[in-house]
């Protein structure tokens, strides 16, 4: 569930943000993602994240720094205690209208501004940064050819990750300040730091100062073989499946959050197929191959199907086995969904009629008669969701707007 929305900042320049939702639309905290110094809100990895986040039930605040994307204001008169600001303000924008964030997430300098904004903001509760480095000044090794011009002229035209900035000598000047801050060392909150050893932009001794000036708990991830900007899809959702794990032992609902719905499952579909399906407490992706267009980001919904009955066919032999007191050990259930001509039907009207057909093979482990083999395999064809398949299944569609 993704919501287009704009907040004011502390100098009156609206931000562009984007607001991404759990499937049921009822997150049970909210988190700030700092995106990286030339980047945006709709930059892939950071949808990538933002998506593992809103599966375990959190709530994804991303947006356009002052000057940069979307936002409002003039680039070349912001500084990096802009940035942190600008934190400031999405935090008390969240806590005006919906919730405070517990959980800062800052990319490249959005993570050196997070490491000083979650002193700033009492709500926040854990703090993860990807590829920061240890001191704001650090941009400045990005710059290094203009800096001497910067300093002599008072501002510069740079080139940073293909895109024209003007920066100012305060720009660098306020970088220098920031530094002496020791703003690491104060923070009292979880802390996870992620970074790559073959970072080219921010190299890995970040980390490990960051990592020597933090206190417990913290802790440290290495994203091997990944690239600053995380542009290998694989490696922003392992960020993503790393963060809403580690985060989850630090902000979790004190009772279960109910599903946001009278019946009994939610999905929600946005500008990709990539589906997100909400059940009770639990979540998962669904999605197409990239073949058709997909991003392949999960199994698409006729797999899900196949999967539903291959589970449902192993719990039924589990559940049968057991009340008969047999010595079943394991069961592994085989299935293949496609969609075939129909061999009965030579003769109708249209000939190129197809069913769909799924194969399953059903292998199962213990020391078992050929009688109770036999009788497992007629087992098999009588659980629920087999059943459900061969009868006719009415679906009542009503059309709501949403809001």
């Amino acid at each position: 569930m993704s919501r287009t929305l704009t907040f004011p900042s502390q100098n009156g320049h609206q931000l562009a943000a984007r607001l991404e939702m759990p499937a049921d639309n009822n997150p049970h905290a909210f988190a700030i993602f700092a995106h990286c110094f030339t980047c945006s809100k709709n930059l892939n990895a950071v949808s990538h994240i933002s998506r593992a986040l809103t599966q375990k039930g959190m709530a994804v605040l991303r947006f356009d720094f002052t000057g940069l994307g979307e936002s409002e204001g003039d680039f070349s008169d912001t500084n990096f205690s802009t940035n942190v600001q600008d934190l400031e303000s999405a935090a008390h924008f969240l806590a005006t209208h919906y919730q405070a964030p517990k959980l800062l997430i800052g990319h490249s300098l959005g993570g050196a501004a997070v490491l000083i904004a979650s002193n700033r903001i009492e709500s926040v509760e854990a703090v993860a940064t990807i590829g920061a480095p240890a001191a704001p000044e650090h941009v400045q090794h990005l710059i290094k050819e203009d800096i001497e011009e910067i300093k002599s002229a008072g501002e510069a035209n740079v080139s940073l990750g293909g895109r024209a900035f003007t920066i100012k000598k305060q720009f660098l000047d306020d970088l220098e300040s920031a530094h002496h801050d020791h703003q690491i060392e104060k923070i009292r909150k979880p802390l996870l730091i992620l970074h790559s050893p073959i970072d080219q932009t921010v190299s890995i001794d970040n980390a490990a100062e960051i990592y020597q000036q933090a206190r417990h708990p913290k802790s440290f991830i290495s994203l091997d073989n990944a690239d600053h900007l995380l542009s290998n899809k694989e490696d922003s959702l392992y960020v993503g499946d790393i963060i809403s794990a580690w985060v989850a032992r630090y902000i979790m609902p004190h009772t279960p959050t109910p599903l946001s719905t009278d019946l009994q499952v939610v999905t929600h579909t946005g500008s990709t197929y990539t589906t997100e399906i909400m059940v009770g407490q639990h979540s998962l992706t669904a999605d197409e191959p990239e073949s058709v267009g997909g991003l392949d980001l999960g199994p698409s919904p006729y797999d899900l199907l196949a999967g539903s009955l291959g589970a449902c066919t192993g719990m039924t032999l589990r559940m049968y086995a057991n009340h008969k007191q047999w010595p079943l050990e394991e069961v592994v259930v085989h299935l293949k969904h496609q969609k075939i001509y129909d061999e009965d039907c030579q003769d109708c009207e249209d000939p190129s009629r197809k069913i769909d057909h799924i194969e399953r093979i059903v292998e199962v482990k213990g020391n078992l008669t050929d009688q109770q083999r036999e009788r497992l395999r007629e087992i098999a064809d009588k659980c629920p969701v087999h059943k459900t398949l061969h009868t006719s299944v009415k679906v009542d569609t009503t059309l709501k707007e949403l809001s």
